[in-house]
């Protein structure tokens, strides 16, 4: 099929899709370190800046994406919802198709869109698309399911003119197997930034990936080894662990600091479920109604629901459309993380021994011990420092000649 890309970011629903065989035909992104991915990524795909500069779609489009952006969406944000200045972009969608109707569009956006403003802003948004003619159907679905060690919760949402949307999104589901983990012998991600309310804890997993501040501030998480060390994945991981390959995102150095890859990663599409949908577009599956319970009638938005064209639907089924075996996330990690430094080590410490919350045996232990170590190795390199800056003997400049 023949994609349209709004909101592009680095493309990781596009690229997605197209390994599953469809056409990226328009890129329309605007922020300048994802145009340089896009340029570099997609270099024979057109691209496109402002999307309320877009006058239409292109007679060809087939399928239009739309990963609008989520920042006043977001719990971490500023929940200003579809009236805030970004997330209200999703209106160029609809002002874009008013004009053209594109015969399927797939959204996606954070969990937290079902919630915010006592479900408001997704009612909006399935009003919208049933006056357009539209049957919709929509899904959290689990990074962790494809073969990923991170657990990313994300909503895709698919309206269709011509097609049932729930033979595309629910009609595949697996229950997870259980994970059984110890601290030593495997791997936990966390976010060493928290400590008072949670952690995002997740076992043999990272937690989800942040875009970080506003600023290009990364916000990488932390992860506890087996070993008991505390590190935070290397960029070029933290690029796999969202289906990537390693430096995929490096061009944006070209227009901007290094640090904000951390952010066009973080707002990424993670790629194998981009071509899990992609493959799903193209050979359906059939929906067993059966799956149908009765639509909340209190304004509550479920997990997953449909609209068939007459009535609304409640949808049961789970984020794991499908279950792929993935390595231990210590396994996982192909490049050398960094040690979780010293004074934010100790900053962690102190509000997770302040709070009042439980946590797994020995984790504040291996903490303490993980501060243990940086500060014994902070003060060895302090010695080496004042050692340096000793004035050279004979000796040593004899050492230094040999």
């Amino acid at each position: 099929m023949k994609v349209v890309g709004l909101f592009a970011g680095i493309g990781g629903l596009e690229h997605g899709l197209a390994q599953a065989g469809h056409e990226t035909v328009l890129l329309c992104e605007n922020w300048a370190p994802a145009c340089a991915v896009l340029q570099s990524r997609f270099p024979d795909v057109p691209r496109h800046g402002d999307v309320r500069e877009l006058s239409d779609l292109p007679e060809s489009t087939e399928v239009l994406c739309a990963g609008f952006p989520c920042q006043d969406l977001s719990q971490a944000g500023k929940t200003a919802g579809l009236e805030g200045s970004r997330s209200g972009l999703v209106a160029e969608v609809f002002r874009l198709l008013e004009k053209r109707r594109a015969p399927i569009v797939v959204l996606e956006n954070v969990p937290f869109m079902l919630h915010l403003d006592g479900g408001r802003a997704l009612q909006h948004i399935v009003n919208r698309f049933e006056s357009l003619g539209y049957k919709w159907a929509y899904r959290v679905i689990n990074t962790l399911a494809f073969g990923l060690p991170q657990r990313r919760e994300r909503v895709f949402f698919i309206a269709a003119l011509h097609t049932d949307p729930a033979d595309i999104l629910l009609s595949d589901d697996m229950v997870p197997p259980k994970i059984y983990t110890r601290l030593d012998t495997h791997a936990h991600g966390f976010y060493w930034t928290e400590g008072t309310r949670g952690l995002g804890w997740a076992p043999d997993a990272v937690p989800t990936l942040k875009n970080g501040s506003t600023v290009g501030i990364p916000s990488p998480p932390a992860i506890l080894l087996p070993d008991l060390r505390i590190v935070t994945p290397e960029l070029r991981d933290v690029e796999r662990l969202q289906g990537f390959e390693p430096d995929w995102t490096k061009p944006a150095e070209m227009v901007g600091r290094r640090s904000l890859r951390w952010s066009l990663i973080g707002n990424a599409v993670s790629v194998p479920v981009a071509k899990w949908l992609g493959e799903s577009l193209h050979r359906p599956s059939s929906y067993h109604t059966m799956r149908d319970r009765l639509f909340p009638s209190d304004g509550r938005w479920p997990r997953a629901a449909r609209f068939d064209g007459h009535r609304r639907f409640a949808v049961s089924i789970s984020a794991t459309p499908l279950w792929r075996d993935r390595p231990p996330l210590h396994d996982f990690l192909n490049f050398d993380p960094v040690p979780l430094s010293a004074k934010a080590t100790a900053g962690f410490l102190r509000r997770i021994e302040s709070s009042s919350l439980r946590f797994v045996p020995g984790f504040k232990e291996a903490v303490r011990e993980h501060l243990r170590r940086m500060q014994s190795g902070s003060d060895a390199v302090q010695r080496e420092r004042a050692t340096c800056a000793s004035p050279p003997g004979p000796e040593d400049l004899f050492a230094i000649a040999s």
